[in-house]
């Protein structure tokens, strides 16, 4: 017999298929109060599922792109002067509670994230060992334990059990909302949903940028557009991976708007805080793209229970022979007595009464159910794959194409603000050196990333790295500055 293992195969052609199956839609979060790790307070199921409509995502992406073209645009011609609203004092408080807002909540999404994983996540030292770490963070819907799990099959297009004796879909053939164990419900649906929305929101940090009268570069159109679609595709398509991109990216947006924050009141920042901020972004990227990645090559063998058709067969008719025989005694001994009571009503002189007997009752009718008790199962391994329909590997594919561009913008920016503007402020004579070994690093990192098949990334970012852009020229005209006073 087979045991539980984990290994690496090829993802089937059919899950890279364009546009993906619509099939199964999106399931919204458990309701407030309807178990001890339910969310704070609950989320409309109409407005989880109108809100992942994919006409919401592409409108808005693409008036956000026309909007930015547009106004730097308008900057450009004027001069680039800030806007007259830029000098208020309210514009000053609304930079600051936009960045704590999204600081706090961002460590809200994290807190939430990483107990729900703590819930739901098997342990690799626990009876199933890596099966069941693997299994408790590719299948999100069902109850916790191996074999529990509830998977829709795009086959019988149905959402289908594991364990068919022991779980039980809804009234809807749906996973149960209310059902407890797994990452989906403890959640992911919840936090996951309101992290998509906060996709939306964050395109106020544009907004803030142009106010200045400063451009918006093509990396924060092209990240704040990207990360809409990415985190729809994700939650939508409820794709395993996206647990990834919702933790890793919450921790990176707490530190980043809580530096932004203390740069508003003019905090001076060191230099090596700010370097090691955008490192973790750029490792956030390639981190968190190639595990997720990885998701579509992962399979494993498991312990499936197996309906026994022969055995279930022959216990049903078993149980139907003894149930009919029953039932037919039942019946006769029924008619003797309603005979009886017949009898004796009418000698009282209670005719009404004895016409009354053995008619059915509408108050104690009982509908006919179909009992499972003689279903017998058998154990048997199978193989199972972490990613399963076409819209979960759409999710992941579509993170993978959307990175790879950021994370070379990423890499490029780290070597424009610190190598290069390090080198800005050496000696003249040592200039041509630093030049040099600069140029060395930067073919160095360009080596290693292409090496590996190309650079890709992580999760959804809400870097903002304009504000070190926009003070890139200043820098770099003092340092010239110096050096020509210099020498």
């Amino acid at each position: 017999m087979a045991a539980p293992a984990v290994f690496l195969s090829s993802p089937s052609l059919s899950l890279f298929t364009f546009p993906p199956d619509r099939e199964p839609q999106p399931l919204a979060p458990p309701p407030s109060g309807s178990s001890v790790s339910a969310p704070p307070f609950t989320i409309p199921a109409w407005l989880f599922s109108a809100a992942l409509d994919v006409k919401v995502p592409i409108l808005i992406a693409s008036l956000y792109a026309i909007s930015v073209s547009f106004l730097n645009a308008y900057n450009k011609s004027s001069g680039n002067k800030p806007w007259r609203i830029s000098k208020t004092r309210a514009f000053f408080w609304f930079v600051v509670a936009h960045n704590v807002f999204l600081a706090v909540y961002s460590a809200w999404t994290f807190v939430g994230m990483l107990n729900a994983l703590k819930r739901t996540v098997q342990s690799p030292a626990g009876p199933f060992g890596l099966v069941g770490t693997v299994d408790s963070l590719c299948k999100l819907h069902g109850p916790a334990g191996i074999g529990n799990a509830i998977i829709y099959s795009p086959n019988s297009s149905q959402w289908v059990s594991e364990s068919p004796s022991k779980v039980f879909l809804s009234e809807m053939g749906v996973p149960d909302s209310m059902e407890a164990g797994r990452l989906w419900n403890e959640g992911l649906a919840f936090y996951g949903w309101f992290f998509y929305l906060s996709k939306f929101y964050e395109v106020l940090d544009t907004v803030i940028i142009l106010a200045k009268g400063k451009k918006s570069s093509t990396l924060q159109t092209y990240h704040h557009a990207g990360a809409m679609m990415c985190m729809w595709a994700g939650i939508r398509f409820m794709s395993p991976p996206i647990y990834t991109f919702v933790l890793l990216n919450s921790a990176i947006h707490a530190l980043m708007y809580t530096y932004y924050t203390l740069t508003a009141f003019s905090v001076p920042i060191p230099q090596v805080l700010k370097r090691n901020l955008t490192t973790m972004q750029i490792m956030q990227f390639i981190f968190g793209a190639s595990f997720a990645a990885f998701h579509l090559f992962v399979s494993y063998t498991m312990p499936v229970q197996v309906l026994d058709v022969k055995a279930s067969t022959a216990s049903l008719a078993s149980a139907a022979s003894t149930a009919v025989s029953s039932m037919a005694a039942t019946a006769s001994s029924a008619g003797v007595a309603g005979l009886l009571k017949k009898f004796l009503f009418r000698a009282a002189g209670e005719e009404g009464l004895a016409e009354n007997v053995n008619a059915p009752s509408s108050l104690h009718m009982v509908t006919p159910r179909l009992v499972h008790s003689g279903e017998q199962y058998s154990i048997e391994y199978q193989t199972i794959s972490c990613i399963v329909t076409s819209g979960q590997a759409f999710a992941v594919w579509l993170n993978l194409f959307y990175l790879a561009p950021l994370t070379v913008l990423f890499v490029r920016f780290f070597i424009r603000s610190y190598i290069k503007r390090t080198s800005g402020v050496t000696t003249q004579k040592s200039r041509g050196a630093a030049e040099n070994a600069g140029r060395d690093a930067i073919k160095g990192v360009e080596r290693e990333l292409y090496r590996n098949g190309g650079v890709n990334g992580s999760g959804v970012t809400g870097a903002v790295v304009e504000e070190e852009e926009e003070g890139e020229e200043k820098v770099n005209s003092k340092a010239n500055g110096k050096m020509n006073g210099k020498y």
